[in-house]
């Protein structure tokens, strides 16, 4: 749990699919959160993590299933202003006094409007100002009868307890879910929540930075430690942010494995060692990556390849550093809400940052993860907060085994050398048309096929390339981004004329689902 001198909010998870969704909208109103599964929370836990106020999330079950999943019984005598959310409503009801039922064609999936009844209520603060609000609904059970203390605040056809509420005790249910964007006026409504529970909002990033500040040198005293650095966003957040904390005592292993993009290695190891002046073994090792990868066509022994390679000379070069003690990561937020598996225990292993998997284990390190509480946007944030420059922390995702699996088949020297080539040219012509931050994900892959074309009055028999680009919210799905046909022909024509090996390009339009972002 985070420092204590900050106002908390507690989330006690049900399983609903949209939980992160809820810490999202509670973290852009700089209110300070932690989601936990139901089965974790306690009276006891409750007490000592000393949240000012409480959710209680959706959820896949039934209240009238016995043994569902429910929230300790004295949280409601605490005095803590609670908001149930559509399965936390029901638990509510159930355990307030009130009554749920399932069926008698009552469900309501999609798009429905909640109408006001009754006085306006600081809750609804916001709400109803010219018509109904439209909410996202989703729920098979309803409410049948509200709990003694509780009165109805707004209606839907299906829901006729959508917003309920006993004021006495700023106790709050809705049936719908406000986190989602289908909810338009939602984040208004968590708003108002946090405001009557008082929250200061000083969940900030200048605040986090000197408060991990602090905690690292607590943690880390006079010991030394690595960090791999990749050059990606998060590595290279975590790293400086340590190096403000003890300086010296952090050494970063960048391993350049042969497969980064154009001028990539030089811009990392220029950044860091020039302008940040932070401790840093280059290690290129791109012969070595690239002698093992020669021959290997399919992309899961490509990944292995890579990874296993990756631990070794990462080993090797952290190995020099007499007196490591600790390891830092790039874990974030979602890392670790995803390693608590929803069945009440931790799952096998939280997942590992894509550059460093499997290390801990393997060198016996205690870990240094000054990112695990914030999300990928608020990373971002602090990135700004330390005075990294902005177009490296808005930089799109890069895969950790880089080129690799932008190379489909067989990887070469000479493949690799056009693949970088191309890609430098099509994201400068991103840049040039200002699209560049409207996009989640661009690059270009090298197809493993030749085609015939024809320039000036020769024969060519050269590649053919495929432009990749993706808008996405969090990269678990995203849609292709929908260039003018005149950027996509002018694109094309700059990279046959100006990248020597590739003849023709092509522009994939696959979404995710059923494709993946990446070709490999």
């Amino acid at each position: 749990m985070t420092d204590q001198s900050h106002d908390r909010l507690l989330i006690i998870d049900f399983g609903s699919q949209v939980t992160q969704l809820i810490a999202r909208r509670l973290r852009e109103l700089n209110v300070y959160c932690e989601i936990h599964p139901y089965q974790n929370v306690t009276a006891e836990f409750i007490r000592e993590m000393g949240p000012k106020a409480v959710i209680l999330s959706g959820g896949p079950d039934s209240v009238t299933r016995e043994g569902s999943p429910r929230a300790p019984q004295e949280l409601f005598e605490m005095g803590l202003p609670i908001l149930g959310i559509c399965y936390g409503q029901q638990v509510m009801m159930t355990q307030l006094g009130g009554k749920v039922e399932s069926g008698h064609g009552t469900a309501e999936f999609g798009r429905a409007y909640v109408t006001p009844q009754g006085e306006h209520i600081d809750l609804l603060r916001g709400w109803f100002l010219e018509s109904d609000e439209q909410v996202w609904m989703s729920h098979g059970d309803h409410v049948s009868e509200i709990a003694p203390g509780f009165e109805v605040y707004g209606t839907s056809p299906n829901a006729p307890y959508a917003i309920t509420a006993d004021m006495d005790r700023h106790f709050y249910a809705v049936q719908f879910h406000p986190e989602v964007h289908h909810t338009p006026n939602g984040a208004t409504l968590y708003e108002n929540f946090v405001k009557i529970a008082g929250f200061a909002g000083d969940w900030t990033m200048g605040a986090y930075r000197e408060e991990m500040i602090r905690k690292i040198r607590e943690q880390v005293g006079d010991k030394k430690v690595i960090c791999g650095l990749s050059g990606g966003v998060d590595s290279s957040v975590a790293a400086v942010l340590i190096h403000e904390a003890i300086g010296d005592q952090l050494t970063c292993v960048f391993v350049d494995h042969g497969l980064l993009r154009k001028n990539e290695a030089q811009e990392v190891v220029s950044m860091f060692r020039e302008h940040y002046n932070l401790p840093l073994i280059h290690a290129d090792e791109s012969d070595l990556f690239l002698g093992e990868l020669e021959g290997q066509s399919d992309p899961e022994t490509k990944r292995k390849i890579i990874g296993k390679l990756f631990i070794d000379v990462f080993q090797k070069h952290a190995d020099t550093i007499e007196g490591a003690e600790f390891l830092a990561q790039g874990t974030l937020y979602p890392d670790v809400i995803e390693s608590v598996s929803f069945s009440g225990g931790p799952s096998v292993t939280i997942k590992s940052h894509h550059n460093v998997g499997g290390l801990p284990e393997k060198m016996g390190l205690k870990l240094v993860e000054p990112l695990r509480e914030l999300f990928k946007d608020e990373v971002r944030a602090l990135g700004h907060e330390l005075g990294l420059p902005a177009s490296f922390i808005g930089r799109h995702p890069f895969p950790g085994p880089g080129l690799a699996i932008r190379c489909p088949g067989e990887i070469t020297r000479e493949k690799l050398d056009i693949l970088r080539e191309a890609d430098a040219v099509y994201i400068d012509q991103i840049r040039k048309h200002g699209l560049y931050d409207e996009i989640w994900q661009a690059f270009v892959a090298i197809l493993p096929v030749r085609t015939v074309g024809v320039m000036g009055d020769g024969r060519t028999y050269d590649y053919a390339c495929a432009l990749r680009a993706v808008t996405s919210v969090d990269g678990m799905t995203a849609d292709y981004y929908p260039f003018t046909h005149e950027f996509l022909g002018e694109t094309a024509t700059r990279i046959i004329n100006e990248v020597k090996g590739i003849n023709r390009c092509t522009y994939d339009i696959t979404s995710k689902p059923p494709g993946t972002i990446e070709w490999e």
